[in-house]
């Protein structure tokens, strides 16, 4: 992140840095975090820079309330002349008006203020437009804004209606006699407050005989919630002329709008309290972004950490699997037993002529040695036991997941896909075991020719080596029961011992241990491919390190660009 150099610039630096903010995982607190988040973006674009660009242009002044309370009759009564259309079919003001004098035409119809709206002569379109008229009825340094309602039944038009407010310079905030003590309307005013916002408060359709109870009222109200400052007018409930309010009614807050407009002095202090106030609230509205970028964190963190835990297991379980014997049962077992027991194996050794005929029939009948059957064997049986561990890895994974902050949102409908192994994942793990057992036959392959006086010993093969060297790795009787233990226990003995007379006891114990850590290895490359479907998941939401503490170096670079410029 670049150094500052003012204001303006550390402000753009926290706007880029709160509009990425990373807030993808669906925890608790994301939707309010992305709220806030996008509000504190809304102002910096809509007013903050602009305003701080250009500290002299006309005063945004946005009259805002609740649906019915007379909004859009009152801004037709403060210029005389109608320029938006009162209503009884709610929501009436569906597409927000800006008025301004023809001479501020030009500071209101570019991107200087509301850049995301475009500007329409005609009714538009509350999501996309606000309708610009220009009109002498008001003087220059004074821009009036009819607002959506803030309780219109249509969200986009509360999400507009909020949008105007924290662009403007000065609330205009329309309620009646009949709702002033409505929730909807204090929320907004309390935000008013704790943006430090230049506020005045109309206080429409009163009955004349309850002007001063009802008003005495409010203004305790304003005065408890630290609004004591707000104008209060107050406009009793009239008959319409022409669809306007009686002017005796209407004046005093026309004149007060118009005096601050002719006087530049009272203008800028308006401008000033409602710049610092939203700059200062900045503070807590971006400590509440990063509060939600530090939920997705921890989010994340357990998410990786259930993957990381269930997967850790499975590669736990395959090391148990190969080292505790359990390979040698079934298959595995009757095909070592049918190598040594049948005596081919020893036959073997008697000579070339023995070995070269075995091979010779092999080949023209197309009969696989037992050398040949064992590998198979021993190559289903390592690929059920990866296949079995991968299974139960992801399907752990998907069930920590389904129950983890965020989680849910992740797997997004798709727990039958990820909830056992990748399509592909067999035939890797065939791969895989081939090429251990290609890895073991060329470990006896390299370590024999290094064995001349051995010579005749290896007349019986790569392969019933290679074989035998495989059977050392899952030699353990551990696991194995009864008659288990007693047949493999003794067979792979017997193997032990012509492998050590052929490569000698530390040879093979070597030889052992390399082709183990290769099987290790192949393992858990299978495994960590199988996981990494749960991190791509991860990786496309799930914050980036340093996030947070970005964002608290944007506020930090904003606080001290502020110091300097007081």
């Amino acid at each position: 992140m670049t150094t500052p150099t003012g204001l303006p610039d550390a402000l753009q630096q926290l706007r880029d840095a709160v509009a990425a903010a990373p807030l993808g995982l669906a925890t608790t607190g994301r939707d309010a975090a992305a709220r806030t988040a996008r509000s504190v973006v809304d102002q910096v674009d809509d007013y903050l820079l602009p305003r701080l660009r250009d500290l002299d242009a006309p005063l945004l002044t946005v009259v805002g309330g609740s649906t019915g309370a007379g909004k859009s009759t009152l801004v037709n009564s403060l210029l005389g002349v109608d320029v938006t259309v009162p209503g009884v079919l709610r929501p009436t003001t569906r597409s927000p008006v800006l008025v301004c004098s023809p001479v501020d035409r030009a500071a209101f119809s570019g991107d200087r203020v509301l850049p995301g709206l475009a500007r329409t002569t005609g009714e538009g379109d509350a999501t996309s437009g606000i309708k610009l008229v220009a009109t002498d009825a008001l003087p220059p340094g004074l821009a009036l804004v009819d607002a959506p309602d803030v309780d219109s039944v249509v969200e986009a038009n509360r999400d507009l209606a909020g949008q105007l407010l924290a662009a403007a310079d000065l609330w205009v905030f329309v309620t009646t006699a009949a709702r002033y003590a409505d929730a909807v309307p204090w929320d907004l005013l309390r935000t008013a407050q704790e943006r430090g916002t230049a506020l005045a408060v109309v206080l429409d359709r009163v009955p004349p005989e309850a002007v001063g109870e009802v008003a005495e009222d409010l203004a305790g109200m304003l005065q408890r919630a630290g609004l004591s400052g707000a104008r209060l007018f107050v406009i009793e409930e009239r008959p319409l002329a022409d669809g306007k309010l009686p002017e005796d009614q209407v004046g005093p807050l026309r004149q007060w709008l118009h005096a601050l407009a002719a006087d530049q002095e009272q203008r800028a202090a308006v401008v000033r309290q409602t710049l610092a106030g939203a700059l200062e609230s900045l503070d807590d509205r971006v400590s509440a972004v990063v509060a939600g970028v530090e939920e997705q964190v921890a989010a994340a963190e357990a998410l990786h950490a259930a993957a990381d835990a269930a997967y850790a297991r499975a590669r736990a379980a395959v090391d148990e699997g190969v080292g505790n014997g359990s390979l040698l049962r079934g298959e595995v077992l009757a095909r070592w037993q049918e190598f040594v027991g049948t005596g081919e194996w020893m036959r073997s050794l008697q000579g070339q002529v023995g070995r070269l005929r075995d091979r010779m029939a092999a080949a023209f009948t197309g009969r696989p040695t037992p050398a040949d059957d064992l590998q198979g064997a021993l190559e289903s049986g390592v690929e059920l036991l990866l296949r079995a561990e991968a299974d139960r890895a992801a399907e752990k994974t998907v069930t920590d997941w389904r129950s983890l902050p965020g989680g849910i949102g992740l797997l997004d409908g798709r727990e039958t896909e990820l909830d056992g192994v990748s399509p592909w994942f067999t035939g890797a793990a065939a791969d895989e075991v081939r090429g251990w057992q290609g890895f073991v036959l060329e470990l006896v392959r390299t370590e024999g020719a290094g064995k001349r006086s051995q010579a005749r010993l290896m007349s019986w093969g790569v392969n019933g080596a290679g074989a035998a060297l495989m059977i050392a790795v899952f030699a353990s009787t551990a696991g194995l029961t009864g008659a288990e233990v007693v047949i493999a226990g003794g067979t792979t003995a017997v193997g032990q011992r012509l492998l050590e007379a052929v490569f000698g006891d530390a040879a093979v114990r070597e030889l052992a241990a390399r082709a183990r850590g290769d099987l290790d290895a192949r393992a858990d490359r299978l495994l960590r491919a199988e996981q990494a479907r749960f991190g791509e998941l991860l990786a496309d939401t799930a914050p980036q390190p340093g996030a947070a503490a970005e964002l608290r170096t944007a506020v930090a670079g904003l606080t001290a660009a502020r110091g300097a410029r007081a």
